[in-house]
């Protein structure tokens, strides 16, 4: 299905004391461009974050912000590490027998000792953050890609509309064009008539005069090829997924035909019929630009 690059998505899961939520939004842009804003004890997880977005996305500026609350921390307690006191204890009565230095041992020097005093707090547990992370981001992803398919899908009827329109705008031309031919034949005659009056008319040189006149203004080949760029079009909105830059491609042959037809047209109504049709086409890009 067709998708937008405007998104918004966003998961919020709680489990054990540990909250992570993960929110997502992006908007047009020609590549697939990721800014993640996260807390720094879960850098170690943005390479997976990476991963897992380019799976749900190809194209687009996606800003993801990250926060992480953990409710158990601070719960920890303070350990006496009597052993290592005892140890540090030892051998400063050591080094003062040995050095002849007073033996001025206070407990709070001895509790600066590093691992007498130790804080218990729990420790983060990576791969439960890592677990827990990844299945936030996913969830925040699915919901990011359901409303991208929702736009996409409001761009994709709209779009059409807008070709059903301009084949009626091509439909006029093709039934225009001849009628052009017919109209300037009978004014050169009228011409030729005013001119010559009653004498003879060479019909071969009418003939030559209203066959050169037919190759300019003839636009045939390019309402056909603008019908098919048409058609293709619409073939390519019920395709698969990444079709954005093939879309734009369309639109730009499209618009190359249109701009033929105006320059060819010599005739009011079908230059108007060919500005309009400029006019959607360009429409018809706007909207590409906001397709993955």
């Amino acid at each position: 299905m067709l998708k937008s690059m405007t998104g918004f998505g966003r998961c919020e899961l709680n489990e054990d004391g540990k909250k992570i939520t993960v929110e997502m939004k992006s908007v047009n842009h020609r590549y697939c461009e990721l800014s993640l804003r996260m807390p720094k004890k879960l850098n170690f997880f943005e390479a997976n974050i990476r991963t897992i977005i380019r799976k749900y996305a190809s194209r687009g500026k996606i800003d993801v912000f990250i926060t992480y609350e953990d409710e158990t921390e601070g719960t920890g307690s303070v350990k006496y590490n009597r052993e290592i006191a005892a140890e540090y204890v030892k051998y400063m009565k050591q080094m003062a027998q040995e050095f002849s230095l007073p033996e001025d041992i206070s407990v709070m020097g001895l509790a600066r000792m590093q691992d007498v005093l130790t804080n218990d707090e729990q420790e983060m547990e990576e791969d439960k953050i890592r677990g827990l992370l990844e299945k936030a981001v996913n969830g925040a992803c699915e919901k990011f890609v359901e409303t991208r398919l929702a736009e996409g899908e409001r761009l994709r009827q709209d779009i059409i509309g807008k070709l059903d329109g301009m084949l009626e705008g091509v439909d006029f031309v093709e039934a225009r064009s001849p009628k052009i031919l017919e109209e300037y034949r009978a004014k050169l005659l009228a011409k030729i008539q005013e001119v010559l009056g009653n004498n003879h008319l060479d019909e071969t040189i009418l003939a030559t005069e209203l066959v050169m006149y037919a190759d300019k203004v003839c636009v045939d080949e390019e309402t056909v090829r603008l019908r098919a760029h048409i058609k293709s079009m619409k073939d390519t909105l019920t395709a698969a997924v990444n079709i954005g830059r093939k879309l734009d491609f369309i639109a730009q042959e499209m618009n190359r035909e249109a701009n033929t037809i105006l320059s060819k047209a010599n005739d009011l109504e079908i230059s108007d019929v060919a500005i309009d049709l400029k006019t959607e086409i360009e429409k018809v890009r706007e909207q590409i630009q906001n397709i993955e």
